[in-house]
């Protein structure tokens, strides 16, 4: 706990020691920590793996052609990324602060679930993996257990941001409340205020709005949670993808907590000042250096992958982050790949359960998720199957279509920190 120590030593007035106090250094010092451990230890744990032969061992060749040349490729990399996280957070980071010790929470719970995915994929030689409903259970707990501590809490607090028009100039100027405050409140792009109040929503049960408000909110973090835990795991398909899309939406949130945090910025950008928060920053560098080391290897052509362990980790360090900064509704924004890659899913197993009915087969699109399908040949369609969308004519390489999807990020990422100036 270097933060700790070093505070205990600028007590005694050692020169140098009060730098640990500021956010910046301790947010750059985390990325580069995280930076350097993801390189090294990467290096040394794909030469364990390989040793250990806990590699790929199947490939289905019908929907990536040139997918067997990566059976033997170590896998469980996600390991790489939560050890380059958590390590620098432990040296580094306040632990008591409420929002830090939920992401730590976060990524052991999530990477202990990938985990036993990913263990009973290699080892049990099953390429099912963990059952889809008790991978449900294990998200919906971290959901539960996220939405009634931010409940209970007495350090999840907001200060909120109200405007206010001076008369004389019709200008508006704004404030926080002074006292911070429990706040079912949360960000909403391209409205006034950018404020919406769950207990508002729930005003039909009128006195009770505020437990009803408590109780949606509850239900919202469980959603969010689940939902971006699988979008993050919908697209990890291809080498890099999954760590260089989450790198971009991590910067962003990382801008979002440090701006939440900051009581200047925050009335510039007319949004809720959330104090503790910037603990977040730390949290989210080191996440974010580790993503980067990681792709040092991940990068195509890969020399390990994610797995599961992975990316349910990254999924939920991405909703847990955006839920205590109250950004989740500007998450279909942001994680905009996320949310395409899960409904191309939802849709093409939807439409195909359609035609089964009528004995037909058909399909929306040729693969699923959507990334599947810029690379799917015409040779690997199915004859006697009916696709709604045929295209794309020519086959994209998966480097290509994985660099365009982080471009894509760069663009929905803007676009969300945009927002907040578009009223």
């Amino acid at each position: 706990m270097l933060y700790y120590l070093f505070r205990f030593l600028d007590q005694f007035g050692i020169t140098g020691s009060h730098i640990w106090s500021y956010i910046s250094f301790r947010a750059l010092l985390a990325l580069m920590l995280s930076l350097l451990i993801s390189a090294w230890f990467g290096e040394k744990f794909i030469k364990y793996l390989r040793r250990k032969q806990i590699t790929e061992t199947q490939r289905d060749a019908s929907i990536d052609p040139f997918g067997t040349k990566k059976v033997g490729v170590p896998s469980m990399g996600g390991i790489i990324i939560i050890v380059a996280t958590l390590v620098p957070i432990l040296l580094l980071g306040r632990m008591r602060n409420i929002y830090l010790i939920l992401m730590i929470i976060t990524t052991v719970w999530l990477g202990f679930l990938g985990g036993l995915d990913d263990y009973i994929k290699i080892f049990k030689h099953d390429k099912e993996g963990l059952q889809g409903k008790f991978k449900i259970v294990g998200q919906v707990g971290l959901g539960l257990i996220v939405g009634i501590v931010l409940y209970l809490s007495p350090d999840a607090m907001i200060r909120e941001n109200v405007a206010i028009e001076k008369q004389q100039t019709q200008e508006l100027v704004v404030k926080h409340r002074s006292e911070a405050t429990k706040s079912l409140k949360t960000t909403i792009p391209f409205v006034k205020g950018h404020n919406l109040d769950y207990s508002n929503i729930m005003s039909v049960f009128g006195k009770y709005k505020e437990a009803a408000g408590w109780i949606l909110f509850v239900v919202m973090t469980i959603v969010v949670v689940t939902a971006v835990s699988n979008g993050a795991n919908l697209n990890d398909g291809m080498d890099g993808m999954c760590a260089g899309t989450s790198a971009i939406i991590g910067v962003a949130l990382g801008i979002f907590a440090y701006v939440s945090s900051h009581i200047e910025y925050a009335a510039y950008l007319n949004i809720m000042y959330i104090p503790g928060s910037q603990e977040l920053v730390v949290f989210i560098c080191a996440f974010v250096g580790a993503l980067i080391g990681f792709l040092w290897y991940n990068a195509y052509p890969a020399q390990i992958f994610m797995g599961d362990t992975g990316s349910l980790t990254i999924g939920g360090i991405i909703a847990v982050c955006a839920i205590i900064i109250h950004k989740e509704l500007m998450l279909p924004i942001l994680c905009g790949i996320f949310f395409v890659e899960s409904l191309s899913v939802m849709l093409q197993v939807w439409y195909y359960k359609l035609g089964k009915r009528r004995g037909v087969k058909q399909r929306i699109f040729r693969r699923a998720p959507i990334h599947d399908t810029f690379r799917t040949q015409d040779s690997q369609l199915l004859p006697d199957c009916k696709y709604l969308i045929k295209g794309p004519k020519n086959v994209v390489h998966e480097s290509k279509i994985t660099i365009r999807f982080w471009i894509v990020t760069i663009i929905l990422a803007a676009m969300t920190i945009i927002t907040l100036k578009i009223r």
